[in-house]
């Protein structure tokens, strides 16, 4: 509902309950004594518009019916701006009504056409099934007002017998990126009424779509716009995305034409509590502290047992099977059935129907508890959580507000406690809470001219129709100018013809079945349960992940049950795993190369450095890995890992400490052993506060030091894309050193220990020397030049 209602009594009387719990919760000393803020964000009242009088009255009626009687004033100008023909992206928090800001234009349009259509566009398939859910609800409870508005999701669920029905009736059908490059852009003569009639694109969530993935989508955009504007219609787009510095900017790169940005909420919001919390340090002198794990586990245990429906935020996969299985082991009776508290495990790579039933479980009350990696940091409806607890800081400020949205999304108040781990970032935000409430949210970015990405999605638009140089000529090619260059390529080695103005595909192969959106490969391991001759199908990874998490002898935890890898056939796609009661749980360990293949665009820091950026050939290998046993996180043993490695050339921004620079006389005047730490923990620090600039993961990036660099023979410390291509990070970040490197030298500054820890520059690092060397080039460095 995109109002909050006022509460009854039964409601009001759960509130004072929860209020009570938290305060038992936050006075215990074992929290409460390593509380580093307790911040009390207010309720906010919402801002409305009058309900349009020129609503189509049975889209009035059905709304009514649900209880909306008024509009958001950020729902009514979404309305407006579409109505006026134009793209539009809204960017609002979480729970706000972005839902029905897209919903009410369209539907109001397809009551109005009957032959009009619209496409739902959703990064995942349970945000697809949710969609579909609200939007029966909504026609259904019409009385039949809205029976001609046909709901179907077409995605690779969607059985066969029903996909020629969904094709010819839908009005709306709501699909995903995935299913629309590979099942619906190369069939469009199946589509032909669907597109001839196509008035509406809806793209939600379009903050995801960044980096590799929101370059791969930008590219399946301009294919859909091709083949629309193929058969007569030019459809407007409708965004929607949670809070980030340049939505305007994302939403342009994504959908290739200008957009108007909708972007001051009128929604209510209910009182929150954010908890800053730092585990008690379990060696001082290292700077080591408890486990991000184990704290986030005591947090979720004393809300769950207090009666707050509790969401955990891991961000691995391991992380969040090991913590449900430790939350689980700690509610154990047999006789009180765990304390009647259900606790699942929710990440990628469970199967569709897994997915479902804990969804479902959440929304009907009958799992109280969730441990979740990002998979659930998007808008699903998962019920009413009262609680969040956030395992160390997930990669952005974008996606921690995010993960602390998904509880208190029913309008009362709630709390998230975000868990520091011993991360640099995360101790850098331990030490200064003011400038975690203060900092603006980070850019997303995408690149859809990665030579990479476009050759891919250029080859499946020629699949789907001819280019034609008259359009190239006009200037109306969705791809732009630079869909040509790829198609001269693509001609050279015989894959498209031109002939008569038009270049045709001319091989037999269908190309879009080889290129996966999401990662640097279509290539997905399969993982097969032979316990016992089962023989069952228990989930999927992409090959990269594969290598380093599911190598012969690792151990992949899945459900709270424990297997052991017996054979990764990386040729056939197959990982073998048997069931097993082991006491560790495995971490594979990369080996990375690096080799400068050019030099595109250089820039100086007024005397402390020089920056390059160009392409680098990236190799990386898991060669072992190491035994870490449950609860206590010691090293129990190491093992081999013997597995082919993996080649990526991307794009890299090396910072470069010439003799006649500040920072290289810095270098210079180290011995080796001494340069190389240094460098080191530069590296670390910069690595991990990166993503505070750009939209990214930390996993997003790769850090490369050379105490003396083959290539331009100088000290240098490369940061690079790992995506094949690269996304735009390097060339993002380049503009950004200054405050990047300032950032870095406070936080090992602010970091209590003594000579360096996983904290700041790494254990057994050399803190002094680091912030020595990040001082030389941080405070008066400039901006970029033309060095």
């Amino acid at each position: 509902m995109p109002e909050i209602k006022t509460p009854g009594r039964a409601e009001a009387e759960n509130r004072r309950a929860m209020s009570g719990a938290l305060d038992r919760i936050l006075s215990d000393p074992s929290f409460a004594d390593h509380i580093v803020e307790n911040r009390l964000i207010p309720a906010r009242e919402g801002v409305y518009a009058p309900f349009p009088q020129d609503l189509d009255s049975r889209l009035a009626e059905a709304l009514k019916k649900r209880g909306v009687t008024r509009l958001y004033s950020h729902q009514n100008e979404v309305r407006e701006a579409v109505r006026a023909g134009r793209h539009v992206v809204v960017v609002t928090p979480t729970a706000s009504g972005k839902t029905l800001s897209y919903n009410l234009p369209v539907i109001e349009t397809l009551l109005g056409d009957e032959k009009a259509r619209a496409l739902y566009l959703f990064p995942t398939k349970a945000l697809s099934q949710d969609q579909q859910a609200e939007l029966n609800e909504l026609v259904a409870g019409s009385g039949g007002d809205l029976k001609a508005v046909k709901v179907v999701t077409y995605d690779g669920d969607t059985p066969g017998s029903l996909r020629a029905a969904a094709r010819s009736e839908g009005r709306i059908v709501i699909s995903n990126p995935d299913m629309l490059h590979a099942g619906v852009l190369p069939n469009h003569p199946r589509w032909i009424q669907f597109f001839s009639n196509l008035k509406y694109v809806v793209i939600d969530e379009a903050h995801s779509y960044r980096g590799v993935f929101g370059s791969h989508v930008a590219g399946v955009i301009r294919r859909l716009r091709r083949i629309a504007e193929f058969y007569g219609s030019a459809p407007r787009f409708i965004l929607c995305s949670a809070t980030i510095a340049n939505p305007a900017e994302l939403a342009e790169m994504l959908i290739g034409e200008a957009v108007d940005l909708v972007d001051k909420s009128g929604a209510g919001q209910g009182e929150k509590r954010v908890i800053l919390y730092n585990p008690p340090l379990v060696d001082a002198v290292q700077g080591i502290r408890r486990s991000t794990v184990t704290e986030s586990r005591r947090w979720m245990l004393a809300f769950l047992r207090a009666g707050i429906k509790t969401i955990l935020f891991a961000h691995s996969r391991v992380k969040t099977e090991v913590a449900a299985s430790y939350v689980n082991e700690d509610l154990a009776n047999l006789y009180t059935d765990n304390s009647r508290i259900r606790v699942e495990a929710y990440r990628g790579g469970l199967l569709p129907h897994e997915r479902r039933e804990i969804e479902r479980g959440l929304r009907e009350g009958r799992v109280q508890g969730v441990v979740s990696t990002n998979a659930l940091e998007l808008g699903i409806d998962i019920g009413g959580l009262d609680a969040s607890v956030v395992a160390g800081f997930p990669g952005s400020f974008n996606s921690f507000w995010q993960q602390a949205g998904r509880a208190g999304r029913r309008g009362g108040t709630s709390v998230s406690v975000f868990v520091a781990s011993s991360a640099p970032l995360d101790q850098f935000i331990m030490n200064n809470p003011g400038w975690f409430f203060g900092k603006s949210m980070e850019e997303g970015r995408l690149d859809p001219d990665n030579p990479y990405i476009l050759t891919d999605h250029v080859k499946c638009g020629c699949f789907e129709l001819p280019f034609r140089d008259a359009s190239f000529e006009a200037g109306t090619e969705p791809f732009g100018e630079s869909a040509r260059t790829a198609l001269d390529y693509l001609e050279e080695a015989g894959i498209v013809r031109h002939t008569a103005g038009k270049y045709h595909w001319a091989e037999r192969s269908f190309p879009a079945e080889g290129i996966s959106l999401r990662s640097a490969t279509a290539d997905n391991v399969v993982i097969v349960d032979i316990t016992k001759g089962r023989n069952t199908v228990i989930g999927e990874m992409d090959r990269p992940s594969a290598k380093e998490l599911i190598f012969k002898n690792a151990v992949y935890l899945h459900r709270g049950r424990q297997y052991l890898v017996e054979d990764l056939d990386i040729a056939n796609r197959k990982c073998l795993v048997r069931e097993a009661e082991v006491n560790y749980f495995t971490d594979g360990l990369v080996k990375t190369d690096l080799k400068v293949l050019s030099e595109d665009d250089a820039f100086i820091w007024e005397g402390k450095g020089r920056g390059v950026i160009g392409d680098v050939l990236v190799r990386s290998q898991a060669a072992k890995f190491k035994k870490i046993r449950f609860h206590t996180h010691e090293n129990i043993g190491y093992g081999d890992i013997d597995l082919a490695e993996e080649e990526m050339q991307t794009r890299a921004l090396a910072l470069l400490f010439n003799r006649d620079t500040s920072a290289g006389t810095f270098l210079a005047s180290r011995n080796e052993e001494d340069a190389a730490s240094i460098l080191a923990g530069a590296g670390t620090l910069i690595r991990h506060i990166a993503p505070v600039y750009v939209l990214c993961d930390v996993r997003d990036l790769g850090i490369s030091e050379r105490v003396r660099d083959p290539h331009f023979g100088v000290p240098a410390l490369f940061i690079y894309d790992k995506y094949p291509g690269g996304t735009g990070l390097s060339e993002a970040l380049s503009r950004r050193i200054p405050a990047l490197v300032e950032a870095a030298g406070r936080a090992a500054r602010d970091c209590p220990c003594a000579s360096g820890c996983p904290a700041c520059v790494g254990a057994g690092g050399n803190k002094a020397g680091t912030v020595a060397f990040l001082d030389t080039i941080s405070g008066e460095a400039g901006g970029r030049g033309d060095g």
